[in-house]
């Protein structure tokens, strides 16, 4: 299935943007400015929709051409593109969106050509699915894993390597204390919230939540 590798479903929406001559500004140009403020962060509305390993949303003006012997073609309206790696059903994910961040999703999609709102759930689920397009050439990093399950690994992976870099040179005994020591202050830690291990980067269209 090209939407699907292991437990990770890859979503693809395009999504036609409004095309209203007397909006001002363009309805493309709402979708931007809000996107420039939203963060990439673990304040993000897509790090609190559950079941996220990634998103990004962007606006596409238009196809580029790039020479022969490809045909030139061009878009009849400007899209929203919606991509996210999820885990499990996606009825189950787009519900849970509109459920957790409405205010977000509406604030974005409402510019886009028929769309419903999130207050009927049913509807809004139809919409995306009607804009969804197959992902095909799909490949998860981690693609048997949960987004709670792949979090702790990284927590732990780098939790370890913290702790080989700190221990050059220390002797064995003193080592074998201190990871005693270590494994039990690891099993305490909270667990991560979702892009909180994401590097730093001044990107507003997207986030990484592993």
């Amino acid at each position: 299935m090209a939407n699907q590798n292991g437990s990770v479903y890859g979503l693809t929406l395009l999504c036609p943007i409004l095309n209203d001559e007397k909006a001002s500004p363009s309805h493309d140009l709402q979708i931007r400015d809000y996107l420039s403020k939203l963060t990439a962060d673990s304040t993000s509305p897509f790090a609190i929709a559950p079941g996220t390993h990634l998103a990004r949303i962007v606006v596409m003006d238009d196809v580029v051409y790039v020479g022969m012997p490809a045909c030139e073609e061009h878009l009849k309206s400007k899209y929203l593109v919606f991509e996210s790696n999820l885990d499990g059903d996606l009825d189950t994910y787009l519900t849970g969106l509109a459920t957790t961040i409405p205010e977000h999703i509406d604030a974005i999609w409402s510019h886009c050509t028929g769309y419903p709102g999130c207050a009927d759930k049913a509807k809004f689920v139809q919409y995306m699915k009607n804009c969804q397009i197959e992902t095909t050439f799909f490949f998860a990093a981690v693609n048997d894993k949960s987004v709670p399950q792949t979090l702790t690994a990284l927590q732990t992976q780098r939790a370890v390597a913290q702790f080989i870099a700190e221990h050059q040179g220390i002797s064995p005994a003193e080592t074998q204390r201190d990871f005693i020591e270590f494994l039990k202050v690891l099993d305490a830690a909270p667990p991560l919230k979702p892009a909180m291990n994401a590097p730093s980067r001044d990107i507003k269209t997207g986030g990484r939540n592993e």
